[in-house]
């Protein structure tokens, strides 16, 4: 028998949708620019469930072993997976044909890897490049200077489909202090684009959790990845 959500979790989504919708609003954007990544890791399955019923389609795992198992117990719902984690070079076999979006391709090795898993599959998959927007050191990621020297080699994969970029900028105490992270991202966006390499698309920024979304959408997100604010504190 499927469960329906908790009226308390029920409304943390649609408070979460309603603040996403007032984000984009305000920044002169249609709210149907912005998804809705619920970030799920350490989640039970059951409680995704939950989160389904309330209203989530697109749920977002960081560790492959977790989320086959979730991918598992949960496909009867339909749920689409998007991959938003760091990927290791040896689980992106288990990757291909599971998660319709990878947001984390850090490196070109990494992207030359999905790249031949998805032609021995037959298939392109949609990812995005990870950047180190403020060249921390211990945060993995492609820093923009390397991102703009690597594109030929990133758009001659013919098996990706490279749709844009996606960012964790510092830790700020206050949601404002990530908006020049989040501005530069979309300026780097643009740059990209500009080169016009075919078929890499800069058409999505997922950028922006639980403590800036908003501010994250305002200067150009097209994804936030939420999971705190609707599910609660992680339990690692």
């Amino acid at each position: 028998m499927e469960r329906v959500a908790d009226d308390s979790l029920a409304r943390r989504v649609q408070q979460i949708l309603d603040r996403m919708r007032s984000a984009a609003e305000r920044a002169g954007r249609s709210p149907d620019t912005v998804r809705l990544v619920a970030a799920t890791k350490t989640v039970p399955a059951e409680r995704i469930r939950e989160g389904l019923g309330a209203g989530l389609t697109l749920l977002g795992e960081n560790r492959m072993q977790e989320a086959l198992a979730k991918v598992g117990l949960l496909r009867d719902l339909l749920p689409r997976w998007h991959f938003i984690g760091q990927l290791q070079r040896r689980k992106v076999r288990d990757a291909i044909g599971i998660f319709e979006l990878i947001h984390s391709v850090d490196s070109v090795e990494l992207a030359q890897e999905i790249n031949r898993r998805a032609g021995a599959a037959g298939v392109k998959q949609a990812v995005l490049l990870e950047v180190n927007i403020a060249g921390e050191a211990s945060k993995a990621g492609f820093l923009p200077p390397v991102l703009m020297q690597d594109l030929s080699l990133l758009g001659d994969l013919p098996h990706l489909r490279i749709q844009g970029l996606m960012t964790i900028p510092p830790p700020t105490a206050e949601p404002e202090a990530a908006r020049p992270y989040f501005r530069d991202l979309r300026e780097l966006g643009a740059r990209i684009a500009a080169k016009n390499i075919s078929p890499m698309t800069m058409q999505d920024f997922s950028m922006g959790m639980s403590h800036d979304f908003e501010i994250a959408i305002e200067e150009g997100a097209t994804m936030v990845r939420v999971g705190t604010a609707i599910f609660g504190a992680r339990h690692v």
